[in-house]
């Protein structure tokens, strides 16, 4: 399979890349007490004070390195589940000498239920996910009931997820779940969606996230749909 990425040349992840071999084992009483298997992330960076933004599903890099290196006072993390991406964005980011980014090789959902603490994440990023258009597959989506339970519990009050698709089908998908996590509850709703403005925009003049999906679909004509959910802060 062809990934269209750097062939005949040595990648080299050093500084920047982690994989699950990096981590601690999970421990036997996982699910009895979960918090025995976190991670701090922020932990990673020289700075671990700065605020930390995560991107689920950082393909080859193009929005972490454009918006890290514009803000070198945010540390980001992007996982990435193909060895192949994880690699060539690793060594990307080391080649643009950004200190602000790591990237992991693993499962993102897995690692955002078991690995995060909670409270940990500014801004929880999720652009183009694959859409997994067969409804036999749709379970296999990421953007679930569980996965908004898990990003509601990663993401401190006043944090975000932002969210980006091209997939008319997702989409609608998202928009069932979305009415769901900001209806109020007894405590009110756990999520409030506000509109994707310019204050959430990165990438260069017209995009929105500058992803190498969004470029490509962009030359494609495809109409984009995005929405930004913040946690209330009480």
């Amino acid at each position: 399979m062809s990934f269209g990425l750097a062939r005949g040349r040595n990648l080299d992840v050093t500084g920047v890349g982690l994989t699950l071999g990096d981590l601690p084992p999970l421990p036997d009483d996982l699910l009895g007490s979960p918090e025995s298997a976190w991670i701090d992330p922020r932990g990673w960076f020289a700075d671990p004070e700065h605020p930390f933004e995560l991107e689920i599903g950082s393909g080859k890099g193009a929005f972490l390195v454009q918006t890290a290196g514009e803000r070198p006072g945010t540390n980001y993390l992007g996982i990435e589940y193909a060895h192949e991406f994880y690699e060539y964005t690793a060594d990307r980011i080391r080649r643009h000498a950004l200190p602000n980014i790591r990237v992991l090789n693993a499962d993102a959902a897995a690692f955002v239920r078991f690995r995060v603490p909670s409270g940990a994440v500014d801004v929880l990023h999720l652009y183009f996910p694959d859409p997994w258009p067969k409804s036999r597959h749709h379970k296999r989506r990421m953007m679930q009931d569980s996965f908004l339970e898990q990003a509601h519990r990663i993401i401190k009050p006043g944090g975000e997820l932002r969210i980006v698709t091209d997939h008319a089908g997702y989409w609608a998908w998202m928009e069932e779940h979305f009415d769901r996590w900001c209806a109020p509850d007894k405590a009110g709703p756990r999520f409030d969606r506000e509109p994707f403005t310019d204050a959430h925009r990165a990438g260069e003049s017209g995009e929105l996230v500058g992803s190498n999906f969004e470029r490509k679909y962009r030359t494609e004509g495809r109409p984009f749909n995005a929405a930004v959910l913040r946690k209330p802060t009480d």
